[in-house]
């Protein structure tokens, strides 16, 4: 594979990663058949496996640590994910030094590895100043446990908080940023995307076949579940990601199927067309791909000899326009000034009491 640098890192990576959210009791338990995909992966090529500790309660972690035991571990780029809640304890979750620390160690344990390259902190976590994490990633890598970090699912505006941040605190600072971005969720082209480019962040992509929308495993008819929708539940009252109720979901739907005559028309195959849609922005480093299955491997490894003709491009962008993301409920995350009520509405005094009687 053609390799692309991650940012400004000095890391080089495969245009595809390989995702490890499938291995486990969320997709697939089989522990031999998992690490077979993952060696397969990397004799094919990709460079980059990315996991989380949140994925299978700590289970994916275990069996990349089977897998990478078994190759040369320093021709691989490990990258793994904090922050998600691990248990039911209030402090086994989210930014703060106290879980950052202890997390850290409990993936490097399962992983059976004395340092990850690259750390992501899965998602926003409002009830921690950013420079408690910042603090306690910087802290990682000076002491040679971490290599480099970086943010997942972060909108521009935090991005930006973090950089600050750490330019006027002394910190090490996100070097890489990982988003979704697919035909269907395209919101991070107006934001996200350009200020990765001036950054020099890198940018590792997850979710480019819109959680299996662009593979043709959805639609009227069909069981429309997900396991990813399952894991990630919409906001109370918005509904499923894949519930065709939905009117965006409807949407999707619709979209889906005009995208499908294009990847006809060009000669491909939905699953090309979509990785290759995301593979063409300049911004992009490597997109994450989560196969369950050693067939669905192999049917995306072909895709970074893919290149889509202008024509091909424009009419996706006639589609689904730039910077357009069809369900909201895909964007991975929102800020509770938009989920909840309370914070966009100001703190009522209780009514007084009658007093009867008198």
């Amino acid at each position: 594979m053609e390799m692309r640098n991650l940012g400004r890192t000095g890391i080089t990576v495969s245009p595809l990663s390989l995702g490890a959210m499938m291995f486990g009791a969320w997709g697939n338990p089989d522990h031999d058949d998992a690490v077979a995909i993952i060696h397969r992966a990397l004799d094919a090529g990709i460079n980059v496996v990315d996991t989380a500790d949140v994925y299978s309660g700590g289970e994916s972690e275990v069996i990349v640590g089977k897998a990478l035991a078994q190759v040369d571990r320093s021709r691989v780029v490990l990258a793994t994910k904090v922050g998600s809640p691990m248990s039911e304890d209030p402090n086994a979750r989210g930014g703060s030094r106290r879980w950052i620390t202890a997390a850290c160690e409990h993936s490097l344990r399962r992983l059976g590895t004395d340092y990850i390259d690259l750390y992501q902190v899965h998602r926003p976590d409002e009830s921690v100043d950013i420079d408690e994490t910042l603090g306690a990633l910087s802290d990682l890598v000076h002491a040679g446990k971490i290599r480099s970090f970086g943010s997942s699912t972060f909108p521009a505006r935090r991005i930006v908080e973090a950089r600050w941040m750490s330019e006027h605190r002394g910190r090490e600072r996100f070097r890489t940023e990982q988003p979704p971005y697919s035909m269907l969720v395209r919101g991070i082209e107006g934001h996200v995307l350009p200020l990765a480019q001036d950054y020099g962040m890198g940018v590792l992509t997850w979710s480019p076949l819109a959680g299996g929308w662009l593979s043709g495993r959805f639609g009227v008819g069909k069981e429309n579940t997900s396991e990813r929708d399952r894991r990630l539940p919409a906001r109370p009252g918005a509904g499923g990601r894949f519930d065709l109720t939905v009117p965006a979901n409807q949407r999707k739907l619709e979209l889906v199927t005009e995208l499908a005559t294009v990847a006809d028309d060009a000669g491909l195959t939905m699953v090309e067309l979509a990785l290759a849609f995301v593979l063409e922005h300049p911004a992009v480093s490597s997109a994450i791909i989560g196969p369950r299955t050693m067939e669905q491997l192999e049917a995306q490894l072909p895709v970074p000899d893919v290149r889509l003709e202008e024509a091909v491009l424009d009419r996706i962008d006639e589609i689904v326009a730039p910077g357009t993301d069809v369900n909201t409920e895909d964007a991975g995350w929102r800020p509770s000034a938009l989920t909840e009520a309370p914070s966009r509405r100001r703190l009522r005094p209780a009514p007084r009491a009658s007093v009867r009687g008198r």
